[in-house]
């Protein structure tokens, strides 16, 4: 038997199932890995936010993911959010022994610019940008991450995705304006040799709860399937917008409902038989 690709996901919990953990295993399974987890919190969310958070301790992170090493082999990681300084740092610890590539969603700050950890978590996670294969931060996260405004243009983008590179010391740049205006969603891919636009057709939906984080671990399960990075990256943003044109197929919650993880294999089982 083929054995599957196995993806850890690090990152926090969202009950409603459009964001966190549970999107990541939804889209690791969606394209075809075997999804691992581990808890780095636990919130209190829906649709229409989020209404509390519940860290896990650091060391408890650690066995989890000391726990499961010792076991599974695993082809890639995508870290999510880590809540405090602690769990950020205990985190750093641990990326050699996963000896595989590890995409890092930066989760400082929300697209509408609220600010999602204190200072020292934010320092933290600065500290782990350079360990990480590729880092996934949107807009208001990199002008965070290089202490600046939030960019506006395409230009602006590709500027600050150096920037990633050069000042801050991450190996790889996924700079994220899916939810900037405009006919079409551009983020801008930067590592040491090329800054390139990655465009696709602006999806009319009102469903994009999740979408950051669900880009950022579709690109986790495709890594394997590439010699390099940016056909994987390319891949994952083909995949999330066929999500985005499925998403009002859904209906969930009140509020900005999830993407479709499953928007290519729902029909095939609906028909089925």
């Amino acid at each position: 038997m083929t054995r599957p690709p196995v993806v850890l996901s690090i990152a926090g919990s969202d009950p409603s199932g459009g964001a966190g953990i549970q999107a990541d295993l939804k889209t690791f399974s969606a394209l075809g890995a075997y999804g691992c987890a581990a808890m780095t919190a636990l919130t209190a969310q829906s649709t229409q936010g989020v209404t509390g958070i519940h860290v896990v301790p650091a060391d408890f992170v650690r066995s989890q993911v000391e726990t499961l090493v010792a076991d599974v082999r695993l082809d890639a990681v995508k870290i999510g959010m880590l809540a405090a300084a602690d769990v950020a740092d205990t985190v750093s610890a641990l990326i050699p022994s996963l000896r595989c590539p590890v995409v890092l969603d930066p989760v400082m700050v929300s697209t509408s610019g609220s600010r999602l950890l204190d200072e020292d978590a934010m320092a933290a996670v600065r500290r782990l940008v350079p360990l990480a294969s590729v880092i996934t931060p949107n807009l208001p996260e990199a002008a965070e991450l290089l202490g600046g405004p939030v960019a506006t243009s395409v230009g602006e983008m590709r500027a600050q995705a150096r920037a990633l590179l050069d000042d801050v010391g991450a190996q790889r740049v996924l700079l994220k304006g899916g939810h900037g205006n405009g006919p079409e969603s551009v983020d801008v891919w930067a590592d040491s040799s090329s800054t390139v636009e990655l465009t696709a057709p602006r999806v009319d939906t009102a469903n994009t709860h999740g979408t950051g984080c669900t880009l950022s671990s579709a690109i986790a399960p495709l890594r394997p399937a590439y010699d390099e990075w940016l056909p994987a990256v390319r891949a994952a943003k083909v995949w999330l917008t066929g999500a985005l044109q499925a998403a009002d197929e859904l209906s969930i919650g009140q509020g900005a409902g999830p993407v479709h993880h499953f928007h290519q294999l729902w029909p095939v089982l609906s028909t089925a038989g």
